[in-house]
């Protein structure tokens, strides 16, 4: 039998965009670039699209697209980006998805991803169904098919999120092993507890059986695979990678098994300078070996069922030991950089976010169905003017037509939701200090939605707002909170 790898991807970057002005201000920490979304592309995305393969002697003997050979997603927000700012990197990944459906039975490499990076158990269910349904959307935009598989942000899930992929038919999603819980064979009754005893096979796939009835396969990828190539140097060589990817296999069984490995796509080239190298030298190395079929999840999915059943750590995710409190807690999760450093800064962060969150909602609601029975299916269709401002009148004509005097109104009700769901893009969180950049990107969009529910209800919600962001204690003494 065959042997199966993918290795997978995951190419994100925050909306950076300036809420007023559309476009990103100048970010002199991603010197010599502009900011960070051009130096990043320049050092990973567009490399990754023109990867070397070198000879003995150093010379190029073959120019590669990665993305073609590998299962990706690209965050919504990155590509909106790329679309206008690196039209060639961006032209190079829609076209591998295209290319890569030839290798794999039509499946192609591509999956989506929640739209602008939420933890989505920290989401309220609207939130999170917009969450899917844009990123759904924005997939067909991009890409012209449906997607498959959907990249949930930091791998964070609970049961809720599952039903959704699952009702917006979402075949399956990538995890940390650590996430999953319990593990039984699809025929049997006994559940065995992951721990020291029970491991995770993680060369297979599982099927998760949800409360509604309705199930979604999960990938568990390999962990130590993983840190090997986010920490551990396996992206210095490439014929070192291929082997301890195949390495990886069991020898003792005839089932199918698929070794497969997931890392923030910016590894290779950004995080680790000529990393987009060592992959193509991977991916040779694998073409040239019979044994080996490289391949991605949804094409394993058509080729095999799964024997085994899995059930999921509640509210957990791949970069916060704790569960997802890193976004939500001073649990101790962050990137490192000084380690002196609290997060007391993160609950109240939220909890005033939630605030605002929840008033515009109100605000929304009430406004809107005024002129349509269901404000929040209304608001998933609004994707479709974010993607085509040019769809703005056949948006309003089709869900508003008897609302000819309240355009300005709808449009700005939209903008003001828009704007809130922006605000919990998840790397506001992830690091060591409230004053950093990302916060204040998510503060910047929490301005914009406070603009907006001011002008349309006619009260104000920026004090309120202020006073319980005095609660947010900075580690920097000169900013206070």
């Amino acid at each position: 039998m065959k042997k199966y790898i993918c290795i997978h991807g995951h190419f994100y970057q925050p909306p950076r965009e300036n809420a007023w002005t559309g476009e990103i201000d100048a970010q002199h920490s991603a010197h010599p670039y502009k900011n960070w979304n051009e130096r990043i592309s320049a050092e990973c995305y567009t490399p990754m699209s023109v990867a070397k393969i070198l000879d003995e002697h150093g010379a190029v003997k073959k120019i590669i697209n990665n993305y073609a050979h590998i299962s990706f997603n690209f965050g919504a927000t990155l590509l909106s980006w790329m679309e206008k700012n690196d039209a060639y990197a961006y032209h190079k990944i829609i076209e591998a998805d295209k290319l890569s459906c030839t290798f794999n039975n039509n499946h192609g490499n591509a999956i989506a991803q929640v739209y602008n990076h939420v933890i989505m158990p920290l989401a309220n269910y609207h939130d999170k169904e917009t969450q899917i349904i844009w990123g759904i959307e924005d997939f067909i935009y991009r890409f012209k098919r449906k997607p498959e598989g959907m990249w949930l942000a930091e791998t964070a899930v609970n049961t809720e999120t599952l039903e959704l992929l699952v009702n917006h038919n979402i075949k399956f999603t990538i995890l940390s092993p650590r996430q999953a819980k319990a593990f039984k064979l699809v025929e049997g009754s006994t559940w065995k507890e992951i721990n020291d005893k029970n491991k995770l096979d993680t060369t297979q796939q599982y099927l998760c059986k949800l409360p509604s009835g309705k199930s979604i396969v999960l990938f568990f990828y390999d962990g130590a695979l993983a840190s090997d190539v986010a920490f551990n140097g396996a992206l210095h060589n490439g014929k070192i990678f291929s082997e301890k990817i195949k390495n990886s296999f069991h020898t003792q069984t005839n089932k199918p098994q698929l070794i497969h490995v997931a890392t923030d796509g910016e590894s290779y080239g950004h995080h680790h300078r000529f990393g987009e190298m060592a992959l193509a030298s991977c991916i040779n190395n694998f073409e040239h070996d019979a044994e080996i079929k490289i391949t991605n999840y949804a094409n394993y999915i058509s080729l095999f069922e799964p024997f085994s059943e899995i059930q999921i750590r509640e509210n957990s995710s791949w970069s916060c030991v704790h569960g997802v409190e890193r976004w939500r807690s001073n649990c101790g999760c962050s990137d490192g950089a000084n380690a002196n450093y609290h997060q007391q800064w993160r609950a109240p962060l939220r909890n005033a976010l939630n605030w605002l969150r929840d008033e515009a909602a109100i605000i929304f609601e009430n406004e809107i169905c005024k002129y349509y029975p269901d404000a929040w299916e209304v608001r998933n269709k609004y994707i479709h003017v974010m993607l085509q401002r040019n769809l703005i009148e056949e948006f309003l004509q089709t869900y508003f037509s008897g609302a000819t005097q309240e355009k300005e109104k709808i449009i700005a009700l939209f903008e003001m939701q828009k704007f809130s769901l922006l605000m919990f893009t998840s790397c506001a969180w992830f690091f060591d200090d409230v004053s950093r950049i990302e916060t204040k990107q998510v503060l910047q969009y929490a301005e914009r939605t406070i603009e907006y529910a001011e002008s349309i209800a006619g009260k104000s919600f920026r004090e309120k707002f202020l006073e319980l962001l005095t609660l947010t204690p900075s580690n920097v003494s000169t900013y206070g909170n």
